[in-house]
């Protein structure tokens, strides 16, 4: 069986990519077509997730076991076929290729197409330029914030009465900070 899978990004509301992938072909093959297709270098870390209809994610399927879970088994990309996660018309998978700012892509699958195969992927619909594939430090804090509201907010985050007054950031310079990102 064939799926046609589009891909839309939350970033630009004018990306869209189609693509034809074979059921049996693992997510590691689609992994390295999305990122070769979309001009992504492939030694960033990447996952995706497999989700409800409302997206929120349910499993994470990963290119290395990271061993975050130790009481669960790791699902790994060159391991699983797409045929064991997507099912239906309407699955969902959320590509995520910035693992910092959780930046991805939505995928949902458009089409089965019963009876037929095809050995390698094959773009059919590339629409719009793909967001950057690494955000810019201050777009990722920026993003980390919008996703938690505040970058310090939560109970366990440490004192109460801090000020940013308190904070010394003589020497301090932003250039620096991205070159480590």
């Amino acid at each position: 069986m064939v799926y046609r899978l589009s891909l839309l990004s939350d970033e630009n509301d004018f990306f869209r990519r189609e693509l034809l992938i074979d059921s049996e072909a693992s997510f590691l093959l689609l992994n390295d077509f999305i990122l070769d297709s979309l001009g992504y270098r492939p030694d960033e870390l990447t996952s995706f997730y497999v989700c409800d209809e409302d997206w929120q994610k349910e499993e994470e399927i990963t290119r290395m076991d990271m061993g975050s879970r130790p009481d669960e088994d790791s699902l790994l990309m060159a391991d699983t076929l797409l045929e064991d996660k997507l099912e239906r018309r309407g699955d969902h998978l959320f590509f995520v290729f910035d693992m910092l700012s959780e930046r991805g892509l939505f995928i949902e699958v458009e089409e089965l197409q019963p009876g037929k195969s095809l050995e390698t992927p094959q773009m059919i619909l590339s629409e719009g330029k793909a967001p950057k594939q690494i955000a810019s430090f201050e777009e990722s804090l920026t993003r980390a914030a919008a996703i938690s509201g505040t970058p310090f907010e939560g109970e366990d985050f440490g004192d109460e009465s801090f000020s940013e007054d308190e904070l010394d950031l003589e020497g301090f310079d932003i250039a620096d900070a991205e070159s480590l990102y």
